[in-house]
């Protein structure tokens, strides 16, 4: 099985799918637990990814006013 690469979105789409969730009261508390962790995870992913960005855009616009 090929597994996709995630991307910001696919991030953002499925911490706003768990949290949904959460807040419908449709995970029982052994799913809590675990979907929490994978928040925190999709969570740091997103930052460190924007960071990147930031810092990609920052050297492209340097590079421009050389």
């Amino acid at each position: 099985m090929v597994q996709k690469k995630l991307t910001y979105k696919d991030a953002v789409d499925e911490i706003d799918d768990i949290l949904e969730k959460i807040e419908n009261e449709e995970l029982d508390v052994d799913e809590l637990s675990e979907k929490v962790k994978r928040v925190s995870t999709l969570i740091k992913f997103c930052k460190e990814k924007l960071h990147k960005t930031e810092t990609e855009v920052e050297n492209i616009l340097k590079e421009m006013d050389e």
